[in-house]
């Protein structure tokens, strides 16, 4: 859906789970069409993350790249900022660090962009006994599950991503997930990345969809295709989500397209 040639970043915070982010970055190796970059976006993990990095960073087949900032609890907004400032892509595609990438993962989104939109992806959640087994044999092969079977998201299939484009939980203008998402990063930079006064699990990604939206960067979604498998695991404390849901709400309210505290002072 686009005429330019554009590069990519593709960025994946993590934390303090490198046998996740191995099978991840194994993933990306597999790609039918390669970021010009990997940013690892760490929100201070220990050593065995930096020296899987620096291992992996010997036959990587494009830059890989390590952001890490001191463990001073859950602060996603501040680290995926401080990747994107780094970023040298026209294009970011941001994942979480428990998202696998099916092997048409960067091409599917490269296909799909479009001016003055940012691209929503989708997931494939995976059983715990399948996330468990994929750790384990540290290999990038998804086992058969029913429980994933009977997820539309895990479909490839490019002649229905057209009809789903616009039309996709249009009832909820503000549903953002950054699992898997992509931005251009001109658009980032107009609204000042993340809002770091979000600290905590919860709707970092939906206030920055909000004011993207109240920017005029429209919303379009990528289903069937992009597929992101989930790797189950525990869930993150949400004792600052109604905190945070307060300032989502706030920036709803003043239809604000400007964080004051985000990327701009990197």
């Amino acid at each position: 859906m686009n005429n330019n040639d554009f590069s990519i970043t593709l960025i994946i915070s993590t934390y303090n789970w490198p046998k996740a982010l191995k099978i991840i970055l194994l993933s990306v190796i597999n790609q039918t069409y390669l970021p010009i970059e990997v940013i690892v976006a760490d929100d201070g993990s220990r050593d065995d993350t930096r020296e899987l990095i620096e291992e992996m960073q010997k036959s990587f087949p494009c830059k890989l790249i390590h952001v890490w900032q001191e463990d001073n609890g859950f602060r996603v907004s501040e680290i995926r900022n401080k990747a994107i400032v780094k970023a040298a892509g026209d294009y970011i595609v941001q994942i979480d660090g428990d998202i696998i990438l099916e092997k048409h993962f960067i091409e599917d989104h490269y296909l799909f962009a479009q001016k003055s939109f940012f691209t929503q992806g989708s997931r494939v959640k995976l059983s715990p006994k399948s996330s468990l087994e994929i750790l384990r044999n540290g290999k990038v092969d998804i086992p058969f599950s029913w429980s994933s079977f009977f997820q539309p998201n895990r479909l490839r299939l490019r002649f229905l991503q057209n009809y789903f484009r616009f039309i996709y939980k249009v009832n909820h203008p503000y549903l953002v997930r950054g699992c898997n998402i992509a931005f251009w990063k001109e658009d980032l930079l107009r609204v000042n990345g993340y809002n770091e006064d979000i600290i905590g699990w919860g709707y970092e990604d939906n206030e920055l969809g909000a004011r993207l939206i109240f920017a005029g960067i429209k919303r379009q979604f990528l289903k069937m295709g992009a597929v992101g498998y989930h790797l189950d695991h525990p869930i993150n404390s949400r004792d600052k989500v109604n905190q945070n849901h307060k300032t989502f709400l706030e920036t709803i309210n003043s239809e604000g397209t400007y964080c004051q505290n985000g990327l701009d002072k990197y």
